[in-house]
């Protein structure tokens, strides 16, 4: 049996442009395009954006604005705090006061060792875009409230609810 080998370049998802869908390409510094896996709709990549496997702007927009984040579903996340806050709430209601704190414990620590495991990934301000296994992200700096309200509020002059290019 072989098993499918994960591809070792740089990856970005991305909402296309053209037909709206969620799409999923790999890519390395000697690509000159991206193209949506589902209408075929190419994206051209800008000279300077990628240096061997550090991307330095985003491929799919003209911003320049990337930030880390952690690469954790937020609905795993959620969930793993509903389901401790429930939990402890019914064992509090039936007073038992050592459950209802092992539970909370338990689930603090469960998200914990998520948040150790889980690896970092480049997001775009303003087109959303993930950029995955890339080298020294770091320099891109974390997430800045001013910087994404900027984006923000071009998004809501422009009138169009979403943040395109």
């Amino acid at each position: 049996m072989i098993l499918p080998t994960r591809d070792p370049r740089v990856n970005v998802t991305f909402t296309c442009p053209n037909c709206k869908q969620a799409t999923q390409v790999s890519f390395d510094e000697n690509s000159q395009q991206i193209a949506c896996i589902h209408c075929g709709h190419t994206i051209a990549i800008p000279q300077e954006a990628v240096l061997g496997q550090q991307v330095q702007r985003c491929l799919v927009c003209p911003s320049l604005d990337l930030y880390v984040r952690k690469d954790f579903p937020q609905r795993i996340g959620i969930a793993l705090v509903a389901a401790g806050i429930i939990g402890s709430s019914i064992a509090w209601a039936y007073v038992n006061v050592f459950w209802t704190f092992a539970i909370l414990f338990s689930s603090a620590l469960a998200d914990l060792a998520l948040f150790a495991v889980v690896g970092n990934a480049l997001m775009c301000y303003r087109c959303q875009a993930q950029y995955r296994r890339t080298e020294q992200i770091d320099v891109h700096g974390a997430f800045n409230l001013e910087t994404h309200e900027r984006y923000r509020q071009l998004a809501a002059r422009t009138g169009t609810g979403e943040l395109k290019p």
